[in-house]
C-alpha cells in the first residue's frame, strides 16, 4: 500500500507539510493523513492526484473530502478528551472512516448509496480496519439502536442539523457537521451540556447536499 511516485511517502510528507501551514496541529491526526494511502480510495486513474489537498470524484455525484477538510474535522471532534463511540453519517468511500478509526473506540458508519457502501467495507477490511460497523442506510435518522454516541461526525451538508443527531448525543459528546446551502455553508461543532447544546462555527466549508432516503 506504500505505493510509489505520486503515491510515495515524500508526496504524502509535503500534503502534511501544508496541512500544517493551514492551521492542523494535532499530531495524531496529521500521522493519520500521512499514513492512510488515500490512493486506493479512489479510481486508478485519478491515484496519482490523491495526495493532492483536494476533493476528487468517486462516482455517484460524490468526491473523496479534501485532505484539509477531513483533517480539520477530525481534529474538531476530538478536542476535548477521548471518544468510546462515533457515528459517521456519510462513509463515502471510506476515507474518513480509515483517518479516525484507530483515534476513537469503534465507529458506527452509515451509507445512504448501496455501491458506496459496499466498496467502502471492502476497502475497509483490505485495510484491517476492525473496529467499524457499516450499515446502507438513512444517515439523517442516524443509528438509533447504537446511541447515545459520544461523537458524531457528518460527511454532506443538511440545510438545518437534523433533530435525530442531537439526540443521539451523549452528555458530553460533540457533533461535527458542514450545514447551509450550497454556496453558504460553514462547519459547526455543537457539545451536548446538560439540557443545553453548546454551537461553535469553525469555518467555511463546500459539501455535497445531505440527502434523506435510499440510493443505488
Amino acid at each position: 500500500m506504500a505505493g510509489i511516485g505520486m503515491t510515495s511517502a515524500r508526496t504524502r510528507d509535503r500534503l502534511v507539510q501544508r496541512l500544517r501551514e493551514q492551521g492542523i496541529t494535532s499530531a495524531v491526526v496529521l500521522d493519520r493523513i500521512r499514513n492512510v494511502p488515500r490512493h486506493v480510495f479512489v479510481d486508478e486513474a485519478l491515484a496519482s492526484r490523491a495526495y493532492e489537498d483536494t476533493a476528487l470524484p468517486i462516482g455517484y455525484s460524490q468526491t473523496i473530502s479534501q485532505p484539509y477538510i477531513v483533517a480539520r474535522m477530525t481534529e474538531a471532534l476530538l478536542e476535548g478528551g477521548p471518544l468510546k463511540k462515533v457515528l459517521e453519517v456519510g462513509t463515502g468511500c471510506g476515507y474518513q472512516t480509515a483517518v479516525l478509526a484507530p483515534l476513537v473506540g469503534k465507529i458506527y458508519s452509515v451509507e445512504r448509496i448501496e455501491g458506496l457502501y459496499k466498496r467502502a467495507k471492502a476497502r475497509l477490511k483490505e485495510l484491517d480496519v476492525g473496529n467499524v460497523l457499516l450499515k446502507h442506510g438513512d444517515g439523517i435518522a442516524g443509528w438509533k439502536s447504537q446511541a447515545p454516541f459520544d461523537g458524531i461526525i457528518v460527511a454532506a451538508a443538511p440545510l438545518a442539523v437534523p433533530e435525530a443527531l442531537l439526540k443521539q448525543l451523549a452528555k458530553g459528546g460533540r457533533l461535527v457537521v458542514p450545514v447551509g446551502a450550497e454556496g453558504g455553508q460553514q462547519l459547526l461543532r455543537y457539545v451536548r451540556r446538560d439540557q443545553q447544546i453548546e454551537r461553535q462555527v469553525l469555518g467555511s466549508v463546500s459539501f455535497v447536499p445531505l440527502l434523506s432516503g435510499l440510493g443505488r
